[in-house]
């Protein structure tokens, strides 16, 4: 089963999800593409333009790979606290990879994680998360500019 998620819940999510966040932090890091969306609101509501994206692949279309790849790590040498932001949090490993990462890479930094869905069979719970996934999400921001 497979449920659409539109632009609307993804503005009001969003409303939802900074409204919870309680903690102070001078940079947002989104994990592409399914953070980016997210990073680029949070960072105009917080006034912030520290923005790094960060890449990884962990699935080709709807199939998992069998390994997640990390890519273009910014460098985060001179931060105090990042949020790391993603969509969803469905295996968790793409979430455990990055966080171990930057954690290894910046031990001076504090890190922390936002995403809007969370699956609870996830290998990673997220500091903050809005919805909990229960089927495969097709996001607005996937749809295809082909057709």
């Amino acid at each position: 089963m497979r449920y659409y998620y539109d632009y609307n819940e993804f503005l009001s999510d969003l409303k939802k999800l900074v409204a919870m966040i309680d903690w102070e932090f001078d940079t947002i890091v989104p994990i592409a593409r399914g953070g980016l969306s997210m990073a680029h609101l949070m960072g105009e509501h917080y006034d912030i333009r520290d923005v790094y994206a960060i890449n990884t692949i962990g699935y080709e279309d709807d199939k998992k790979l069998e390994h997640t790849k990390l890519f273009n790590i910014p460098d985060l040498s001179h931060r105090k606290r990042v949020l790391i932001v993603d969509d969803i949090s469905d295996t968790g490993d793409t979430l455990v990879l990055v966080t171990q990462e930057l954690g290894e890479r910046y031990p001076g930094v504090e890190f922390r994680t936002a995403t809007i869905y969370y699956k609870e069979s996830s290998l990673f719970k997220p500091d903050w998360y809005v919805r909990e996934a229960k089927e495969w999400i097709d996001f607005f921001w996937t749809v295809d500019l082909k057709g």
